[in-house]
């Protein structure tokens, strides 16, 4: 790539929720029916919102928030939601509860990692980047040698600005993986650290690009001036984690141990304590910020008691990050006990807790969502398919009606279409079962399943 750009520390892995830009509320806290990229749940997302403003006056210390609602109801886009309010930066780490079980690692570490994941040091330093509109973009694939389909081998990309123009003929895939992650498209606004390589979408630039629906989910910028490439003062934002693991591989160096260390073993208290005394610094010579951010834990019933009582006690502590917990069970027995409890957490840790309850989508707002889904994955439905996945997220689930998306284009390339019709909906409904579909053809099967 041009401009002696080198390869990252690190990839960045981008959630599939990537178009939320926030809780879409008015300025007096009333929720739009449809903005910040969330469609419907008016109440839960006013009631995050109040989240919020408690985070920003420090009055949810020792506290947590729940969210308590049906499969598909958006529990985990009102949690990005919340963390997209708290500041573009805010670190938002998002785990499954299942995941904190692991062969290699207790329990309370793997909190503890995710916990210190969360909680972010901001440090303002000057770069060198690459910054303007995406003029065009052309994704670039190579077969390989170890996988039957195509691998992204590169990208060329054409950045402007008001003043400049900059040709990037030989993108690396590193880099082209990251556009390809955050959905980057002509219009788009983006930023490049010619150092680590790390790309930033900061939204669409005003005047510029199309949408295939009069629903807007990205938040509109200025064009940048001057030259694409140039010295900027740019906000970084690391993580504790980070730097503990960035301590406990130096220390293994030293010591000899030479295995690759990538923070998939336990970390020292030694090496944390550090951590923490090299941040204080930096906070005290006012080099750096701390920046609380949002652990979110969904399936959080499937945490046993020892975890609610580490978690209980994380709360409590003055750098805690918002832990968010989300469940889709009701009243159930607490995981390694034989205590039935709403939610299947304990009594005194829900004490603790704000709860936001989420509701089924109507409908209309499922028509919505579909929209600005087909919207962000570029798929031109026409309305009649749009009313035929709105019919099928209402009867069947949203998630299986958004999963029929991309497969419908496929159909309607295939039959030479420009715009998924009905028909190729019905055609990918009758190739793929949902999960309704998938239990009664395995019941129906079940003398001829493995067991």
């Amino acid at each position: 790539m041009e401009s002696g750009l080198r390869a990252p520390a690190r990839t960045i892995q981008v959630s599939s929720h990537s178009h939320i830009t926030g809780l879409g509320l008015d300025e007096s806290g009333k929720a739009k029916r449809i903005g910040g990229g969330l469609v419907g749940q008016e109440e839960a997302r006013e009631a995050a919102g109040i989240v919020v403003e408690l985070v920003r006056e420090g009055r949810l210390a020792g506290k947590g928030v729940l969210l308590a609602g049906p499969p598909g109801t958006g529990k985990t886009a009102i949690a990005i939601a919340i963390a997209r309010e708290l500041g573009a930066d805010t670190p938002f780490v998002a785990i499954n509860a299942s995941e904190v079980y692991s062969v290699e690692k207790k329990k309370t570490e793997v909190l503890l990692q995710a916990i210190r994941r969360a909680i972010g040091v901001r440090v303002v330093e000057q770069r060198r980047v690459l910054e303007g509109v995406v003029a065009s973009i052309k994704y670039l694939r190579r077969r390989s040698p170890f996988s039957p389909y195509p691998t992204l081998a590169g990208a060329r990309l054409v950045l402007e600005t008001k003043d400049d123009s900059l040709e990037l003929s030989r993108v690396p895939p590193e880099v082209a993986a990251q556009l390809y992650q955050l959905r980057v498209r002509e219009g788009d606004v983006i930023v490049i650290d010619a150092e680590t390589l790390e790309v930033r979408k900061l939204g669409r630039a005003k005047g510029r690009g199309k949408k295939l629906y009069d629903i807007e989910v990205e938040e509109e910028v200025e064009i940048p001036e001057g030259p694409v490439e140039k010295t900027k003062q740019v906000v970084r934002t690391f993580t504790l984690h980070d730097v503990d693991v960035s301590i406990a591989a130096q220390r293994a160096i030293f010591t000899g141990l030479f295995a690759v260390f990538g923070g998939e073993r336990e970390i020292s208290d030694e090496v944390r304590k550090k951590t923490d005394e090299i941040v204080k610094k930096m906070i005290d010579e006012g080099k750096a910020e701390l920046v609380p951010g949002v652990l979110f834990i969904d399936d959080a019933h499937l945490l046993d008691i020892e975890a609610f009582g580490f978690l209980t006690k994380a709360m409590e502590s003055d750098f805690a990050p918002l832990i968010i917990l989300a469940t889709n069970r009701g009243v159930t027995k607490i995981k390694g006990t034989d205590i039935e409890s709403p939610h299947g957490m304990p009594r005194d840790l829900l004490d603790r807790l704000l709860i936001i309850p989420t509701r089924p989508y109507t409908e209309d707002e499922i028509r919505d969502i579909i929209r600005i889904r087909s919207d962000e994955l570029e798929v031109p439905l026409t309305d009649e398919a749009v009313d035929e996945l709105a019919r099928i997220g209402s009867t069947r689930s949203l998630r299986y009606a958004l999963q029929l998306l991309d497969p419908a284009w496929i159909i309607a390339r295939r039959r030479g279409s420009r715009q998924v019709q009905p028909e190729d909906i019905r055609e990918a409904e009758r190739l793929f079962a949902d999960l309704k579909e998938s239990v009664s053809l395995v019941e129906k099967y079940k003398d001829l399943m493995m067991v």
